[in-house]
C-alpha cells in the first residue's frame, strides 16, 4: 500500500496564520486517502487506551516544534482537530502554541538578536518603527498582527523581545490573536482525509475574515493617532 508523501518546505509552522513562511503539499495516491483514515483510527486508538501518555507526549512534541521553530507545527493542530474535536482541539492548540512562543520568546531574549538581524534586518528595523508608533496602543497592533497573516509568527516570536514588547502583552495577544486561525485549522481537522494542501485552509474568503477581524481590533489604534495629530 503507498503511503501519502507530505512534503515541508519553509520556515516554522505554527497554527496556519500569520504569514507562516511554510509549503505543505499532500500528494495523494490511490490510497492516500485510506492511508491517512487509517492513521488517525491507530492515534485515536492509543490516545484512547494511553490518553495521559499521548497527551503528555502531544504537548511535548508540540511545544519542542514550537519552541525551536520547527516546521509542521500546523499538522499537529490539525491532528488535535482530528482525534479531539473542535472544542477540545482548540484548547489544546491554543495552550500549546501559546507555550512554544513563549518559550521562543524566552530564548530569542537570550541569544535571538544577533540571529533576526542577521536573517531579517529591514523587516527589524520596520517592526521596530512601527512598535514605537504603537506603544500606546501596542496590545491591539499585536492582536492585529496575530490574526492577521501580516508577519510570520515565527518573526514576531524571535522579534519580540528585541524591540522591547513585554511579555505580558505579548503573551495575552498570542493567547487571544491565535483563536481565529487556530479554529479554523482544528475544524479542517475534522476532515483530515480530505485535505489535499494546507494550501486549502486559507482561500480568499478565509483570509479575508481574518482581515476583517484584524482591522476591527486596530480601528480603536488608527482612530486614536489620527485624533492626536488634529
Amino acid at each position: 500500500m503507498a503511503a501519502p508523501r507530505i512534503v515541508i518546505v519553509g520556515g516554522a509552522g505554527g497554527t496556519g496564520s500569520g504569514g507562516d513562511e511554510e509549503c505543505v503539499k499532500m500528494e495523494d495516491s490511490p490510497m492516500s486517502k485510506k492511508s491517512k483514515m487509517e492513521t488517525r483510527e491507530n492515534l485515536a486508538m492509543y490516545a484512547g487506551d494511553h490518553p495521559t501518555q499521548f497527551i503528555i507526549g502531544y504537548c511535548s512534541t508540540y511545544i519542542f516544534m514550537q519552541t525551536f521553530m520547527i516546521p509542521g507545527t500546523i499538522f499537529m493542530s490539525l491532528l488535535a482537530g482530528a482525534l479531539f474535536g473542535v472544542f477540545k482541539g482548540l484548547l489544546l492548540v491554543v495552550f500549546n502554541a501559546t507555550a512554544g512562543a513563549s518559550s521562543c520568546y524566552f530564548l530569542s531574549k537570550l541569544i535571538g538578536r544577533p540571529i533576526v538581524n542577521w536573517l531579517w534586518p529591514e523587516k527589524l528595523r520596520f517592526f521596530q518603527g512601527e512598535i514605537a508608533k504603537r506603544r500606546e496602543k501596542l496590545m491591539n497592533y499585536m492582536l492585529f498582527l496575530r490574526v492577521t497573516p501580516t508577519l510570520p509568527n515565527l518573526f514576531i516570536n524571535l522579534a519580540s523581545p528585541i524591540v522591547d514588547i513585554p511579555f505580558h502583552i505579548f503573551f495575552l495577544a498570542t493567547v487571544v490573536g491565535l483563536i481565529p486561525a487556530s479554529f479554523i485549522t482544528v475544524r479542517a481537522g475534522l476532515a483530515l482525509g480530505e485535505l489535499k494542501s494546507v494550501k486549502d485552509l486559507y482561500d480568499f474568503k478565509t483570509l479575508a475574515v481574518l482581515f476583517l477581524i484584524g482591522a476591527v481590533i486596530i480601528i480603536p489604534t488608527v482612530l486614536k493617532r489620527k485624533r492626536t495629530y488634529e
